[in-house]
């Protein structure tokens, strides 16, 4: 596959059914800085492979530990952990070995529909995936299926409460389809009325455009200012400075630097901005299109640190070329890793 500029790349993801970037009438991002604000972070763990296609479960639990220690909240089975491409047995045995590396530390993770274009929602199924994640004492992000994204948006907004009756709290998400073809950007409206079913406590906000996360920053504080908004945008991680948390695939890479950079940020250290800017670095490089093969950018990364044995991906995981890691060197050193 050829690899597009960055500039194209970024562009494209505007695309595909995703609405303007334009900003709303008045909305000055200037207004939303959040100066001095606590941050919570959450990062989506890569699941590490051996070079036999296996799961590395000591490498996994070592890595959920590690993301823990550092302050940032593990998530597993996201699509960084190839949620999408595991069987529901081996999501489950993440979950079991996730809770018995974290002991009582809280964790979050994927609730996956696995469906078809043209499928129908399969509603029991997505009552099944979160009761299971519950039962994990994990908090359930609820991820989207051609069957949920094809819904009126009346009817979409009903599955959403219903979920709600099965658990005390859950994420919502919105992906772009630069991310997965089944992924949708949600209308203003619809975000909003999201707001309004208190059991969903906050919105992971995948579009990859800074203005449809301003609007719906605005929004937020506006309607609900508990809501927490988890900026997905691994091309724009400052969000946070604007109020924005995050849920980032992009942090699995370096969960200590991401932490120090948050205490940066709370601390009013100007240290925060050249450190921003170096892990911004790393991320415009380790998802640039194809987009879904920064997984294995993230392994290489994690490898050139100590962190994991084997740089392999999922079996059916898409590669980079190998001259990626003599780039995601030069970056490690350029982060003191």
């Amino acid at each position: 596959m050829r690899i597009l500029p960055l500039a194209a790349g970024r562009a494209a993801a505007y695309n595909g059914g995703m609405s303007s970037p334009e900003t709303l009438p008045g909305l000055d991002p200037l207004t939303l800085l959040q100066p001095r604000r606590q941050i919570h972070g959450i990062s989506a763990v890569l699941l590490p492979f051996t070079e036999s296609g296996d799961i590395d479960w000591p490498s996994l639990a070592a890595h959920c530990v590690r993301t823990a220690e550092a302050g940032l909240t593990p998530a597993v089975n996201m699509d960084t952990g190839y949620g999408h491409l595991l069987t529901p047995e081996e999501r489950r045995a993440v979950l079991a070995a996730v809770r018995s590396a974290l002991g009582r530390r809280p964790f979050v993770a994927g609730a996956w529909v696995t469906d078809t274009p043209g499928a129908p929602l399969q509603l029991d199924a997505y009552r099944r995936a979160v009761e299971e994640i519950q039962d994990h004492g994990a908090i359930p992000v609820i991820f989207q299926s051609y069957g949920l994204t094809s819904l009126p948006e009346d009817q979409l907004l009903e599955a959403y409460r219903q979920l709600a009756q099965v658990c005390d709290q859950y994420l919502a998400f919105e992906l772009g389809p630069v991310f997965a073809p089944f992924g949708k950007i949600y209308s203003l409206e619809v975000f909003r009325e999201l707001m309004g079913i208190p059991q969903c406590r906050g919105a992971k906000h995948s579009s990859l455009s800074r203005s449809l996360e301003w609007q719906r920053l605005q929004v937020r504080n506006q309607v609900r200012p508990d809501f927490r908004i988890y900026t997905g945008n691994d091309w724009g991680i400052d969000m946070v400075m604007y109020g924005s948390d995050y849920l980032l695939g992009l942090s699995t890479c370096a969960p200590d630097l991401f932490a120090r950079r948050d205490r940066y940020w709370l601390e009013g250290n100007p240290a925060f901005y050249e450190l921003n800017d170096r892990l911004q670095y790393l991320g415009w490089f380790v998802f640039r299109p194809p987009v879904p093969a920064y997984k294995h950018s993230a392994a290489m990364f994690l490898k050139i640190r100590g962190w994991i044995p084997c740089d392999a991906t999922h079996p059916r995981s898409p590669t980079r070329p190998d001259s990626d890691r003599d780039v995601l060197r030069d970056i490690a050193q350029l982060l003191g890793c």
